[in-house]
């Protein structure tokens, strides 16, 4: 269970808007924070976030603020709110306690401490969202006249109250973000394999049986497996394949960009991605998920994005479905079995060609310049009924 703390800027404070401004808004670049930073804390900053810069915020080393510091742990979650609106939200990447870093990034404008904000944590995934706090508040069961003073955190029975019935705290805030509705975690017993059989034949349809793919159709599926990663890494992003697939992709074309820290932080558990054929991640958050089909089946991925979306409804990030042109209906037919209906399947799963794949690939060589996810969203389609 994920730790929610929350720091609290009065609004018109100049300190704090200059301090948020340099080192949120505009982030700090690596080379002014490694140097006060333990050797091995400069590698895990390397790690999560490569050489993009970083959003650092701190706060005052007394007693009440260092027992909540203490609890921090990587992948909690991370609320800065101005006045009565969210102004940012993200992840704990990781903490340190430094006077010196603290002395490199803030400056006491106003005169009145001689103490520092050594008390300092680095933001994975920070999103500037403007959200009136009375949707938090909302969420969490908190009475409307609650205020917000300083460092906190939601007490413990609060989570597990909100965690019993959601999923991802920073999906729910950008689709309240968004004006859409959130989703509950479903009924859990819809998550067991054989009842999506059951649900087939009882639509009067057979059980799908894998395949066994032949040469031709493992060399596709392993060709098309290492387009999509080579496109994420060129887009900035960290891509993961299943670890059965690694050797045979590096093998075959030379690719070792494999994610090494894939479990770190992340915001759905890592049993339901890692064998994903294909996954987009950047810092702490899948940023898209790919399941390549060219059997005649198509079944084997859509039970996982099923999963997927079992224990996160709310996550906002593309799944495809990556098949071959011929395919489509039999993707279309798939979709609506009576279990990925009630899931509302078709309308997160995206069909992607292998035709259009091999287009973005060919249009973008070896540059990145202006991939991402939504060049591939926009080459997709949904197919609702």
């Amino acid at each position: 269970m994920r730790n929610i703390f929350m720091l609290y800027m009065p609004p018109g404070n100049p300190e704090a808007m200059v301090h948020y401004e340099d080192t949120i808004h505009k982030r700090v670049e690596s080379e002014r924070i490694f140097p006060h930073v333990p050797a091995s804390l400069a590698r895990k900053l390397q790690q999560v976030f490569g050489d993009k810069r970083i959003a650092v915020w701190g706060s005052r080393d007394s007693a009440s603020n260092r027992a909540k510091f203490e609890k921090m742990s990587e992948g909690d979650e991370i609320l800065i709110i101005e006045g009565a609106v969210i102004k940012l939200l993200g992840r704990i990447a990781c903490k340190t306690v430094s006077p010196t870093l603290s002395r490199e990034l803030w400056k006491n404008l106003r005169g009145d401490s001689p103490e520092g904000w050594d008390l300092i944590y680095f933001i994975a995934n920070p999103k500037e969202i403007d959200l009136p706090f009375s949707k938090f508040r909302e969420l969490f069961g908190y009475q409307s006249n609650f205020q917000l003073r300083g460092f906190t955190s939601v007490a413990t029975e609060k989570l597990q109250t909100f965690y019993a019935v959601y999923d991802d705290l920073y999906s729910i805030l950008l689709r309240l973000k968004k004006g859409e509705e959130i989703e509950e975690i479903p009924n859990p017993d819809l998550l067991q394999e054989d009842r999506l059989h059951e649900a087939g034949e009882a639509a009067g349809k057979p059980t799908d049986a894998p395949e066994a793919p032949d040469e031709q159709v493992l060399s596709e599926h392993l060709n098309m497996q290492w387009l999509l990663l080579k496109m994420g890494k060129q887009a900035g992003q960290r891509v993961w394949a299943p670890r059965s697939d690694q050797g045979r992709i590096s093998s075959q074309f030379n690719f070792r960009d494999f994610e090494e820290t894939f479990a770190a932080g992340l915001d759905t558990q890592t049993k339901y991605v890692e064998n994903i054929d294909v996954v987009w991640k950047e810092e702490f958050r899948i940023d898209a998920a790919f399941e390549i089909e060219n059997s005649t089946s198509i079944y084997s991925g859509l039970p996982r994005f099923a999963d997927l979306t079992m224990v996160a409804p709310n996550s906002p990030y593309p799944m495809f479905i990556v098949a071959p042109t011929g395919r489509r209906n039999r993707v279309r037919e798939q979709l609506a079995r009576p279990t990925f209906r009630y899931l509302h399947l078709a309308d997160k799963v995206h069909y992607l060609p292998y035709e259009k794949v091999k287009e973005v690939a060919s249009f973008f060589g070896e540059s990145g310049s202006g991939l991402n996810v939504n060049v591939l969203v926009g080459k997709s389609e949904k197919l609702k009924d």
